[in-house]
């Protein structure tokens, strides 16, 4: 094995521009697909941290009577996913308006009447707090008599869901784009080296040798490849990823939310994709150089 080894090495020093292309080309694959993959997983635990935190506002209609307003509370109450339901009423709405627009105070000063409604405010059980739920809840809601409306962040949710499955898709096709490129590169790598040696491989050939033999020192270097490219993305993004990472976070510092590099079994994942990348093409390089020499 040491002897492979050692001839793969020899293969990458002596093709040390067509080796460092593919490198690069592996690197650059990786490290658009895995930014795709990094935005994703953090959007993703984005929303969940929003979501463990979201609130249904239900609004009443301005007839609704106190026995209806107690009979719609019992009702709220009954509901499994409904954790805990309370009544804002119009002037205790209007007081926390005013406390979180102190700085606006003036926009308030000028009302001749309390132009709210009054309102339950929903707390959702842990396990209810999925899209899914969240809608079908609010669905039921919106058809208890006496209430207007039921707002939960609907037009946002539909708006960041549908950029994170442009997101996704976009992902699968840079994948695929980046896959078949990093192929190629690596299989017209591996077939230049072949040329190159088509001599040698002939002379072994006469003399006995056995394909494991020929063939293994390529697999090497196309695995290295592989490897190399992969490991070199993965830092790349790591080094974007802490240099940003502080000012993101700053940004959403209001929200409960931490950003987070790739897991670990993704990375290692990607590492050994990228081996796969570099193995493939060593293979569909050997093939064609089979048929066409041997």
């Amino acid at each position: 094995m040491g002897q492979y080894f050692r001839k793969a090495l020899q293969d990458i020093k002596n093709n040390v521009f067509l080796t460092a292309v593919t490198v690069v080309t592996v690197a650059l694959s990786v490290l658009i697909v895995c930014a795709f993959a990094l935005f994703f997983v953090n959007a993703s635990d984005l929303i969940h941290s929003w979501q463990r935190g979201i609130r249904i506002m239900m609004y009443l209609k301005p007839d609704v009577t106190e026995a209806k307003r107690l009979e719609i509370k019992y009702r709220l109450k009954q509901m499994d996913t409904v954790a805990e339901a309370v009544f804002v009423s119009k002037a205790e709405g209007l007081e926390q308006l005013r406390r979180q627009m102190q700085r606006q105070a003036s926009l308030l000063a000028g009302l001749d009447a309390n132009p709210l409604p009054n309102a339950f405010e929903i707390d959702l059980k842990p396990r209810a707090q999925t899209w899914q739920q969240i809608e079908q809840l609010a669905g039921t809601l919106q058809n208890i008599g006496g209430v207007d409306e039921v707002v939960y962040g609907q037009q946002w949710l539909r708006r960041f869901a549908g950029v994170l499955h442009l997101f996704r898709i976009a992902g699968y096709a840079l994948g695929t784009l980046f896959f078949m490129a990093a192929v190629f590169f690596v299989a017209n790598t591996i077939r230049l080296v072949l040329y190159s040696r088509q001599e040698e491989v002939a002379i072994m050939r006469l003399v006995g040798a056995e394909e494991v033999f020929i063939r293994t020192p390529f697999y090497i270097q196309g695995l290295l490849q592989g490897a190399i490219g992969s490991l070199l993305g993965l830092l790349v993004l790591f080094a974007i990823y802490s240099l940003a990472a502080t000012n993101v976070q700053e940004s959403l510092g209001m929200l409960s939310f931490q950003l987070r590099f790739l897991p670990l079994s993704f990375c290692v994942g990607t590492l050994g994709a990228g081996m796969f990348v570099g193995w493939l093409g060593c293979f569909l390089s050997l093939k064609q150089f089979m048929r066409t020499v041997w």
